[in-house]
């Protein structure tokens, strides 16, 4: 396989990864640009790629670090990927957090997340820890759980209550949707893409969102088809069949963005 082909195949799940960690897919997608930009410009870079995923996540990591300690130098007056600001970069996602998002969203494994991160193993594993702590404290809120299959939903239910969250509804189709926020307004929206009577979970997120800003993560077998940027897409994406622990660490890093952004508003 070619460095391309490598990077092509490679490139939805790095797309997925920058969106989660700066919240937002704008800015995300610049800065995946910015990496792969900075691949042409050094030629052992690029040759560097032909390792696969974690050479890939290596650079995006490298390029995403120095904006940040630009920031943190010059503030407004930084050089940054495409249309990404400096206060975009004011809410960081923190060490640990970035550590979870490698080791379950990714699910990297702690060797490959500290090669990664270019820090040790034994370091990677207690920011994993530390975040999987913090996650334990987190505020609880309401959840709209939009799935067609019963034993997924029953799941998730169970999951996002272990959590400390509440139920706020269920719903297998958009109709159903629209009814449970008729009466109830979600903190956090969990949505599968294909829904029972074919309408879709896109459509019922949008008209969710016409509404309120309310944080949404899908949960989808096919996150590849929602991860090229040629369009508006999701930040948030979990790949079915998922693992508990990568839908705790999503929830928590959408609840994280939401949380500052409210902070910020007040």
């Amino acid at each position: 396989m070619s460095i391309g082909e490598n990077v092509a195949a490679n490139l939805p799940y790095l797309r997925r990864y920058a969106r989660a960690l700066t919240g937002s897919q704008q800015t995300g997608d610049a800065f995946v640009r910015a990496t792969l930009e900075a691949a042409l410009a050094d030629d052992d870079l690029k040759a560097s790629l032909e390792g696969g995923r974690v050479p890939l996540y290596r650079a995006f990591n490298k390029v995403w670090s120095s904006a940040y300690l630009e920031v943190s130098d010059n503030g407004a007056d930084a050089t940054l990927p495409g249309e990404v600001e400096a206060d975009r970069l004011q809410t960081v996602t923190p060490l640990n957090r970035q550590a979870l998002l490698l080791t379950t969203l990714e699910d990297f494994t702690i060797e490959q997340s500290a090669e990664i991160m270019e820090i040790s193993p034994e370091e990677v594993e207690k920011m994993v820890q530390d975040a999987i702590a913090e996650i334990d404290r987190e505020s609880a809120t309401s959840v709209l759980i939009i799935e067609d299959e019963p034993l997924i939903s029953m799941q998730l239910e169970d999951l996002v209550r272990g959590l400390g969250h509440d139920i706020c509804g269920t719903a297998a189709t958009r109709t159903q949707a629209q009814e449970v926020v008729a009466n109830n307004t979600p903190g956090l929206v969990l949505a599968d893409i294909q829904l029972a009577d074919g309408s879709s979970g896109l459509d019922a997120v949008d008209d969710i969102l016409s509404i309120g800003s309310v944080p949404v993560i899908f949960i989808t077998a096919y996150p590849e088809r929602l991860l090229t940027g040629d369009r508006p897409e999701p930040t948030y994406l979990v790949t079915k069949p998922f693992q508990e622990a990568t839908v705790r660490a999503a929830i928590s890093q959408a609840l994280f963005f939401n949380n500052h952004s409210e902070s910020a508003a007040a």
